[in-house]
């Protein structure tokens, strides 16, 4: 990816003290610009910093009420955005001075705009570089649930990887449920790999930040913010510009954190935590989540009109019970890259051996196999005291001893209500099991009352 990419989700602000030369650089530079600013004196351009976030200032040395250089030296340094002079009276010592001070670069007047859009590309292609460089760091520090996109070939899975196929290049959100373990975040990567966003895909565990850091997390700080905030720090969002914003647990988020992120996706602006200025940001937000959302928004857990703007498409995720043909592929998979990784032999594995994992309920889903894998190549045989108890407990090989002549609608609604017992009446639980939604539960259950 080329630093010119990055450009349309930039901000700049020309400080320049002759209108030719504003009027020349605006018309020059705004096409390739998300938001472009002009000041003619460092007073105007100190008024809008305070108000506007910049992601480069093209500032010209000699200005009416001070130098550049001078100004661009006395800010605090977590208030300093990248900075490229422009002078017709420069010197070496001048030139020297202002790289000292932080300059990205420093260029002479009369200049080619081919040499003054070069100066920009390098300075925004290290922005670009230093926040890929955070995204890498904290990647590394993330153990992810499979490696690669999601495998399968059983209907429920290729009916998942059609839908992700054809709504990974809008720009729409999406909300991905389904059990824990089923693999949501690698549905969310692949809906981020196949979109073509040259941005980076930037994941968040909402429940695994306290409520009161989430907002710092999210949009950033600057110094002084909170106790602790030593110095100013960049948010997920702005880390995330261009790309993918991954917001795992969302049903974890507080609700005030809800009402601000709300704004966001609204304005399609951020505000720092501390700070008075907005920066504009062009992210894809994709949220997943193991919880019943229309009960958690009617419960009054999750806000109604932040449920709609996320839940603009839901992806459910099958559980791994639901698709037991793929578990022979997924099992191959996780011993082969599991035995690299350990250092180790893979099993090879027997056909019966597949058969009781096929047989097996995994209530963990895939984390479940991958660990229980990871085990296997651990001990070097395949535990089957770990699925025996399971196995002749959830799965019985008779036919369920009903009359022959009933139909499929009583048969279905004699399972339901018999799930629902089993959960002690809890219907998002029996829901959950079922593998259907609260609210298509709700509406049987209320056709069936109605008709007796």
């Amino acid at each position: 990816m080329t630093a010119a990419s990055e450009l349309p989700t930039a901000s700049i602000l020309i400080v320049d003290d002759e209108p030719g030369m504003q009027r020349y650089l605006s018309k020059a530079l705004s096409p390739r610009f998300a938001m472009l600013e002009t000041a003619g004196t460092l007073a105007d351009a100190e008024a809008l910093r305070q108000r506007l976030h910049f992601d480069l200032l093209l500032v010209d040395v000699r200005l009416p009420d001070r130098s550049g250089i001078e100004w661009h030296e006395a800010l605090e340094t977590d208030r300093r955005s990248d900075i490229i002079f422009m002078t017709a009276y420069a010197d070496l010592e001048m030139a020297i001075h202002a790289l000292r001070v932080g300059a990205s670069d420093f260029i002479m007047k009369p200049f080619r705009l081919e040499q003054l859009l070069s100066a920009v590309d390098r300075c925004l292609e290290r922005r670009r570089l230093a926040r890929e460089n955070f995204v890498l760091r904290r990647e590394t520090t993330q153990r992810h649930s499979a490696q690669g996109g999601m495998l399968g070939n059983s209907p429920a899975i290729r009916e998942v990887q059609a839908i992700i196929e054809r709504v990974a290049p809008t720009p729409s959100a999406v909300m991905i449920t389904g059990e824990s373990g089923t693999g949501k975040e690698l549905a969310a990567r692949d809906l981020h790999r196949l979109s073509r966003r040259l941005g980076a895909f930037v994941p968040l565990n909402c429940g695994a930040v306290a409520s009161e850091l989430i907002e710092s997390e999210l949009f950033g700080h600057v110094k002084g913010a909170f106790t602790g905030a030593v110095k100013a720090r960049e948010g997920l969002f702005t880390y995330a510009d261009g790309g993918t914003l991954f917001l795992d647990e969302i049903a974890e988020m507080p609700l005030a954190m809800q009402a601000k992120l709300l704004r966001v996706i609204e304005s399609k602006r951020i505000r720092p935590v501390g700070s008075e200025q907005e920066q504009p940001v062009d992210v894809r937000i994709v949220t997943a989540t193991h919880r019943d959302m229309e009960q958690e928004v009617a419960s009054g857990r999750f806000r109604e009109d932040l449920y709609y703007r996320l839940n603009i498409l839901t992806i459910r995720l099958p559980t791994l019970r639901e698709r037991p043909d793929d578990i022979a592929l997924l099992a191959h998979h996780f011993s082969q890259h599991l035995s690299k990784e350990l250092g180790l032999t893979a099993l090879p594995w027997q056909h019966a051996d597949l058969e009781r994992m096929a047989r097996y309920s995994w209530p963990g889903n895939i984390r479940e196999l991958k660990n229980f894998i990871e085990r296997c190549i651990l001990l070097g045989r395949l535990p089957r005291e770990l699925l025996e108890d399971s196995t002749t407990e959830k799965h019985d090989d008779t036919a369920p001893n009903v009359p022959l002549d009933w139909t499929i609608e009583v048969l279905e609604k004699h399972h339901l209500l018999a799930v629902l017992e089993a959960n002690d009446g809890n219907k998002s639980r029996a829901a959950r099991s079922l593998g259907i939604s609260r609210k298509t539960l709700d509406r049987k259950l209320a056709a069936w009352q109605s008709s007796t």
